[in-house]
């Protein structure tokens, strides 16, 4: 991870919110120069641009951190309430919400000792930017669209539960310089009121 954004993440603890959003910033633009050149394309398509809300995409950062580092982001900022992430999932998340519509999940391992994504992510990366996630109308759709129009395959076979009732699906795909990055499309639960 570079110097730039390691500086960023330990930012995201400060007491200060100014230096929170400031740091927030940095992770956020990271995350977009990650995946920008990838999805770009995606927005040419009529349908999938539809599906990924136009020109105004909700666009989210999956940062993954330590547990302690999280518990520090945690506190620093408020104390959010965590996601309900499905059990099956090696996941303990919140969201942070920044001025300017800039979103991030904060991410860690339930178990770092595990074999779960996210510690395995941690064990092989370290804390970072672990998944660049895209609001979605329809999870199903988009991904046959991915598949038939741009040879983009998801890795579940299936479209399946996320955190909070969403419905999500990723994708892995060719990043700058030979790295990959993924992308998980999420589909918004229904809302009840």
């Amino acid at each position: 991870m570079n110097e730039l954004l390691q500086h960023a993440i330990e930012g995201l603890s400060s007491p200060e919110s100014e230096t929170r959003a400031v740091s927030a910033t940095e992770i956020y633009k990271t995350g977009r120069a990650l995946v920008d050149h990838v999805a770009y394309p995606w927005w040419g398509d009529e349908d999938l641009a539809a599906l990924l809300n136009g020109n105004e995409p909700k666009m989210t950062v999956g940062l993954a951190v330590t547990p302690e580092r999280f518990k520090e982001i945690h506190e620093a900022s408020g104390l959010p309430r965590f996601s309900e992430v499905p059990p099956d999932q090696d996941a303990v998340e919140f969201e942070l919400h920044f001025p300017g519509g800039l979103s991030m999940d904060v991410l860690t391992s339930k178990d770092p000792a595990g074999g779960g994504a996210i510690a395995k992510f941690l064990k092989k990366l370290g804390e970072g930017i672990q998944q660049i996630e895209y609001e979605c109308r329809d999870v199903d759709r988009a991904t046959q669209i991915l598949k038939t129009k741009f040879n983009v395959a998801a890795i579940y076979p299936e479209t399946r539960s996320g955190a909070d009732g969403t419905r999500v699906n990723f994708f892995l795909v060719s990043a700058t310089d030979s790295a990959k990055v993924l992308i998980e499309l999420y589909e918004p639960a229904p809302r009840l009121d």
